[in-house]
């Protein structure tokens, strides 16, 4: 089974506020990571809440193959919710595809790409590449020991960048979406 996290915890304070929540085209940003996960069809989604967990969580609508854990150190920052989420995943679960609530742009064909590509070769890390930067990634069970010892303000990244020849990259010939990290960024999006 592939699982999907989404990483939901953060406070937004470049944004100034709980962003996961603000409404974009209807829904709100976070809602868009869960859609695409559910619609290219992995295993489960586990949604790691942390800031204004509760308000975040009555905001999403999940499919039935979902699930929320609270991160309390969010604080710390998003390498504790990787770790909070990657140890809520299911036992029969063989690699995760780490999603942030704030990339609204990540869509079912840019996750079931991550899922057709892991299935055929069973990377420990694979990687989207967008023409003009990275995008998300997918940590096979071989790595999550290792992710969650992960500190501070870090992610999947960090283990792409420590040991470059342990991943793979997935190119995608397309711009990468942005990702909403200012209020500007979400009237651009």
């Amino acid at each position: 089974m592939i699982s999907a996290l989404v990483l939901a915890a953060g406070e937004g304070t470049r944004f100034g506020g709980t962003k996961q929540l603000e409404i974009l085209r209807g829904k709100p940003l976070v809602q868009y990571a869960v859609d695409a996960a559910s619609a290219a069809g992995v295993g489960e989604i586990v949604v790691v809440l942390g800031h204004d967990a509760l308000r975040v969580r009555d905001a999403l609508a999940l499919p039935e193959q979902s699930r929320f854990v609270v991160n309390e150190r969010y604080a710390q920052g998003q390498s504790t919710s990787l770790a909070a989420g990657l140890r809520a995943l299911d036992a029969e679960s063989e690699a995760a595809i780490v999603l942030l609530a704030d990339q609204p742009g990540i869509a079912e064909r840019h996750v079931r790409a991550l899922v057709t590509a892991f299935e055929a070769d069973a990377p420990e890390v694979l990687r989207i590449r967008f023409l003009d930067g990275p995008g998300p990634a997918i940590l096979a069970r071989s790595v999550w020991d290792e992710a969650m010892r992960l500190t501070g303000d870090v992610g999947a990244r960090a283990i792409l960048e420590s040991e470059p020849e342990r991943a793979r990259w997935l190119d995608i010939e397309e711009d990468a979406p942005s990702d909403v990290d200012r209020r500007a960024d979400l009237e651009r999006a």
